[in-house]
Formats: C-alpha cells, sequence, structure tokens
C-alpha cells in the first residue's frame, strides 16, 4: 500500500489545511517511508506473542477509604473570591 497525492490533499482537506504544492509532495514521500517501515513489522514472528494492551505491567493503585472529618465551611471559604449563604458565588453560566 502506498500513499499518493491525491491522498494527501484529500487528508489535508479533512483536516482543513492548506498545503502548498511541494508540502504535498514531502508528506507524500514521509508517509510512504513510514508506511514502508511498518511493513517490516509483518516479518516478525508473532505467534508465540501473548496478545497485550499495555508494554508494560499496569495496575490500579488503590488505597482504603477513611472516614474522616470534613474541614469546616468557614476555612474553606477564606480562599474563595466571592462566597454567600455560606457557598462558593460564581458567575452564572446558563441564564
Amino acid at each position: 500500500m502506498s500513499i499518493t497525492v491525491k491522498d494527501v490533499r484529500h487528508v489535508a482537506k479533512l483536516a482543513r489545511l492548506e498545503l502548498s504544492p511541494e508540502e504535498e509532495s514531502v508528506f507524500t514521500e514521509q508517509l510512504n517511508a513510514i508506511l514502508q517501515y511498518a511493513e517490516k513489522l509483518n516479518e516478525l514472528d508473532t505467534d508465540e506473542v501473548e496478545p497485550t494492551t499495555h508494554v508494560l505491567h499496569v495496575s490500579n493503585v488503590m488505597r482504603e477509604d477513611a472516614v474522616r472529618d470534613s474541614l469546616p465551611v468557614e476555612e474553606v471559604l477564606l480562599n474563595a473570591p466571592d462566597e454567600e449563604d455560606g457557598q462558593f458565588k460564581v458567575p452564572a453560566v446558563l441564564e
């Protein structure tokens, strides 16, 4: 499979990019070089390789929930730029 100038123009149109003819030519060559390099992966014997979602082992590190008292409202609102009736006051987003 190879990329043509027509393909590059189509992708540029989808991305709303204006490319000069020189840029189209350069991108066509670069994308074809990338595809040729990726084709080398087909030469690898992967029959004995187990499918993975990550290269490294990934696991979530969770801590136990601990019940504790919250901060007092007065202390929380100390750094608030504006407060009203014990709540943060923010600009209206909806009418």
